[in-house]
């Protein structure tokens, strides 16, 4: 069954039509390559599927069961997890805190509730070893490289378990080492089991990891092949134009 099906997706925008009429389905344990140029609707599609917006036509399942969701919120009650450009982190705070920012743990001593950062400590750590990274809990946001602040935003993802991420492109403006260790962290979570949808423009990102590849162009899908039976250049004929549909 599949985790994700989405059939006959549209949203507009007054006379602005973003996306329009896309379906596909997401298996559980995959990456999927999402593609397609500025404007090509791929932010719009990815911000449905994260409780952002509501389709204007179409439907969306979750395992089989209809979707319908008013806030992100909603998305991740349903296992539905988004790691966003711009990490959104807090740079003066820890790994561990930020990992549980806004699902602190707290203990009660008589009656004052106090934050427990020894379990938090803890299951961040765990979180990190599972995913190979070498960031610690204690270590602040402001001193960690690019490749460990995604680390940290991922780590987010397994503490509620998600079955499907949805990554906005993760490895812009990082250096080529720190790519690399972001794209380990994707295969990690794939091995694992977790659903993975990659948002970028980085055609060689997107070949080494993605067992598949959807292309948008001007809100439309115009391919969705495993990566296996395309290249980078059909790929870019897609995106631009230069070969219509596959």
């Amino acid at each position: 069954m599949a985790i994700l099906e989405l059939s006959n997706i549209s949203k507009h925008f007054g006379a602005i039509q973003a996306v329009n009429d896309v379906s596909f389905s997401l298996e559980a344990g995959e990456v999927v390559g999402l593609m397609g140029d500025n404007g090509a609707g791929k932010s719009t599609l990815v911000k449905m599927i994260a409780g952002n917006f509501l389709p204007s036509e179409g439907s969306m399942r979750m395992e089989g069961q209809s979707l319908v969701m008013h806030r992100p919120v909603d998305a991740r009650r349903h296992g539905i997890e988004i790691v966003h450009q711009d990490l959104a982190l807090c740079n003066n705070l820890t790994a561990a805190a930020n990992v549980y920012l806004g699902r602190e743990i707290h203990r009660w001593f008589g009656p004052l509730r106090v934050l427990d950062y020894g379990t938090m400590y803890r299951r961040a750590g765990e979180i990190f070893a599972e995913l190979k990274s070498e960031t610690r809990p204690r270590d602040l946001i402001r001193n960690m490289s690019g490749g460990q602040r995604q680390a940290v935003a991922i780590a987010r993802t397994r503490l509620s378990e998600a079955k499907l991420v949805l990554m906005d492109e993760p490895t812009a403006a990082i250096s080529v080492r720190q790519v690399a260790e972001v794209l380990s962290l994707i295969q990690r979570l794939r091995d694992q089991g977790v659903t993975v949808v990659l948002i970028s423009h980085r055609m060689p990102d997107v070949f080494s990891v993605a067992d598949r590849v959807i292309v948008l162009r001007r809100g439309r899908k115009v391919a969705d092949k495993l990566i296996a039976n395309s290249s980078p250049e059909e790929v870019t004929g897609l995106i631009t134009g230069a070969i219509e549909k596959v």
